[in-house]
C-alpha cells in the first residue's frame, strides 16, 4: 500500500509532530506513507481568499499523478466509521497510490474537489489543520490494525 498525505503549511507544534512521527513509525512495517508539506499561499501576496485557494490548488494538482486515487478531506465530505474506513482504504489501495489532501486554512478551490475521487470528513467537529493531520494518520493506523485483525481497535 502506497499512501501520501498532502498538506499546506508545516506542523508547527512539537507535540503534534511527535505524535504524528509515532504513528508513522508504527505504520512503517505495514505501509509506505509519506507526507508532503506544501507552502501556504500568503493572502497578502495573493490578494484574496479565492486567489489563495486557487494558488494552493494549482500547487497541489502539479503533485498528483493521473492514476492517483485522491481523497480530499473536507468538513462537508462523507463520514465513515473506523470499520468502514478500514474496508474502504484496503479496497481502493490496490495498485494505486492513495493521496489524501488536507486543504489550507481557507478551504479548497473547486478544482481540487473536481480532481478528487472521494471527499471525506473526519468528523462533524471542527479541528485545526494541524490536528486533522494527526487524526488522519491515527485513523490510517487504526484502519490497518483492523484489517490485520490486531487489537488496537478494541
Amino acid at each position: 500500500m502506497n499512501l501520501r498525505l498532502i498538506q499546506f503549511g508545516k506542523t508547527r507544534e512539537a507535540w503534534l509532530k511527535q505524535a504524528i512521527d509515532e504513528y508513522l513509525k508504527r505504520l512503517s512495517p505495514m505501509v509506505k506513507l509519506d507526507i508532503l508539506e506544501l507552502a501556504d499561499v500568503s493572502i497578502s501576496k495573493a490578494g484574496s481568499v479565492e486567489a489563495v485557494k486557487f494558488g494552493e490548488a494549482q500547487n497541489c494538482l502539479k503533485r498528483l499523478k493521473p492514476d492517483d486515487y485522491v481523497i480530499l478531506l473536507d468538513e462537508k465530505g462523507q463520514m465513515k466509521s473506523s470499520l468502514e474506513f478500514s474496508e474502504y482504504l484496503v479496497n481502493i489501495s490496490h495498485n494505486k497510490r492513495v493521496v489524501f489532501i488536507i486543504g489550507g486554512v481557507y478551504g479548497t478551490d473547486p478544482t481540487l474537489r473536481q480532481r478528487s475521487d472521494a471527499v471525506l470528513s473526519l468528523s462533524e467537529l471542527t479541528f485545526t489543520h494541524q490536528m486533522a493531520r494527526l487524526i488522519l494518520v491515527e485513523q490510517i493506523y487504526r484502519a490497518l490494525m483492523i484489517h490485520n485483525n490486531r487489537s488496537y481497535h478494541y
